[in-house]
């Protein structure tokens, strides 16, 4: 969805106006909007400028580590990262920053976001970087269930394409494998997907050579 309704925007700039608004940018499971769980003004297609994604451990893990996925300053600062911008009231940031609790929250420069239309008002906006791994060098694994959110949500934002540049794009994925859970979903805000959502993930991953684990 490229652009917002009329009325959506209206509301974004008289919310901006009073100091209720704040956007972030989605870059993993926050680009698909069924993930969502906050009441907000609205989500457009955007970039980021100066951002790269990339696989990590998390900053603490049980017997079975799962990878996190987060986002690093980029050495080329005109590299641009497609994601989603959301609006959102700023009285759902402390929930914001709760589900997100694995993550440093930093504030993107504005000049550093690209929208496909013209939006000038002042609102802040963040975006979520992974704290570091407790113990770096841990045998980390994506859950399939959460890599299955972020690739629908770029697929119903971007289209086929973008799936593709996702995962050649992400670094890091060569060498983390991704837990088979998608029958049993572990990721809390996991989504159905039709099966030639699944067979698209599936044979593009495959065709990247990622490797798979089965659940413990």
């Amino acid at each position: 969805m490229d652009l917002m309704t009329p009325e959506q925007l209206d509301t974004i700039f008289l919310a901006a106006q009073k100091g209720d608004l704040f956007a972030y940018f989605g870059y993993g499971s926050l680009v698909n909007r069924d993930t969502h769980r906050t009441e907000i003004y609205g989500a457009v297609r955007a970039k980021v400028r100066g951002w790269r994604r990339h696989w990590q451990g998390r900053p603490q893990h049980g017997d079975s580590p799962i990878s996190l996925l987060s986002v690093k300053a980029e050495s080329d600062p005109d590299h641009e990262l497609p994601g989603l911008l959301v609006f959102d009231r700023i009285e759902n940031l402390g929930a914001l920053d709760e589900r997100e609790f694995n993550y440093h929250r930093r504030t993107v420069e504005a000049g550093a976001i690209v929208l496909p239309v013209e939006m000038s008002m002042e609102v802040p906006v963040f975006i979520y970087e992974g704290k570091p791994e407790v113990a770096p060098g841990t045998d980390h694994a994506i859950l399939q269930s959460y890599l299955d959110a972020v690739l629908q949500g770029y697929l119903l934002e971007y289209g086929e394409d973008e799936v593709r540049r996702f995962i050649a794009d992400t670094h890091a994925f060569d060498h983390t494998p991704i837990i088979r859970d998608r029958h049993e979903p572990r990721y809390m805000r996991s989504v159905a997907l039709r099966d030639e959502e699944a067979q698209l993930f599936d044979e593009t991953l495959a065709a990247n050579g990622v490797q798979y684990r089965e659940m413990a």
